[in-house]
């Protein structure tokens, strides 16, 4: 079983506190991110960055629907860390400063993969999905930015 790595990004014209912000509130502007592939959102615990726990469900594909429950940690103040109790699954949402006034936000999100030949597929169409899926968080991100 190998690690699977799934990896995208996006500049915003906007402070890098102010897009942190909005990444790490769960409770409000978390939820109005999400596109259609996320069902069954429910701040569990928190609701604001470190702390909290949220669960989810992820159409992954057609036939693929992952139960999530992730607690978020801040290991410094500009990552958010998500850790799944139901997988393997790490998502890590870090915000850097651009230029005088702009941030740019990369997710990465992490997990043991399967074995054999669907772990090959896993390892080759799994990112490309996920990134589809966290590209369009983080275009709403920009909206919700303004």
């Amino acid at each position: 079983m190998g690690k699977v790595h799934a990896t995208t990004g996006r500049t915003y014209g906007a402070d890098p506190a102010r897009v942190y912000e909005a990444l790490a509130d769960y409770a409000v502007t978390r939820p109005k991110l999400l596109p259609v592939q996320y069902s069954e959102y429910e701040v569990r615990a928190g609701g604001a960055g470190a702390g909290t726990q949220v669960h989810w469900k992820l159409q992954a594909t057609e036939k693929r629907v992952r139960d999530c429950l992730f607690t978020v940690t801040a290991p410094s103040p500009d990552t958010l860390v998500e850790t799944d109790a139901n997988s393997s699954m790490v998502i890590t949402w870090t915000v850097a400063a651009t230029g005088e006034s702009g941030s740019k936000v990369t997710v990465e999100a992490t997990w043991t993969g399967a074995t054999g030949i669907g772990g090959f597929f896993e390892r080759t169409f799994a990112p490309k999905g996920l990134n589809r899926i966290h590209d369009q968080v983080l275009a709403n991100l920009a909206a919700e930015l303004g």
